[in-house]
């Protein structure tokens, strides 16, 4: 589905639904569902997004899988978040959290110094990686970059690429 630019101006501020289930083991946690993703109620939907290609070249997908902008969203809102991701988290019980962005990370977390990778805390009980943002603003980051350190968090929650 290719939204009519009017199809994207309204769907500015809608929420995509989370996509988690029973036994998950690696949970990938964006920063915002873009125009596109809340035009389709797809994640990480618009075309060129690197985040679906990157899972396929980390051995995550069998198959190539088919937003607002970060910075858009408030430090306010991102330390928000943190409570409703821990909650989840709880829930769901996740062997590893990879947030997706490191500025977002940095600012939810109140870890301004915070690099990619594993964090030194855990987050209810899980792992927590910083893996970085898919969005083309991202641009110093390629396809292979975000396969490997989506790799290296998969690899963490015990999935052998290309197994499961």
């Amino acid at each position: 589905m290719r939204p009519t630019p009017a199809e994207l101006r309204a769907s500015y501020g809608r929420t995509v639904p989370d996509l988690v289930g029973p036994g998950v083991r690696l949970l990938i946690v964006g920063i915002n569902p873009g125009l596109w993703s809340g035009a389709t109620g797809a994640h990480f939907a618009r075309p060129g997004n690197r985040f679906y290609p990157a899972l396929h070249a980390a051995g995550l997908t069998g198959h190539p899988l088919a937003t607002a902008r970060a910075d858009e969203v408030s430090a306010a809102d991102l330390r928000d978040g943190v409570a409703r991701l821990e909650r989840l988290v709880a829930e769901v019980r996740p062997a590893v959290v990879a947030v997706a962005g490191i500025t977002a990370y940095r600012t939810a977390f109140r870890r301004p110094r915070a690099t990619a990778g594993r964090q030194p805390e855990t987050l209810a009980g899980a792992e927590l990686w910083v893996v970085p943002n898919p969005s083309g603003l991202n641009a110093h980051e390629t396809v292979a970059s975000l396969a490997a350190a989506f790799a290296e968090a998969a690899t963490a929650a015990g999935i052998d690429p290309l197994e499961d």
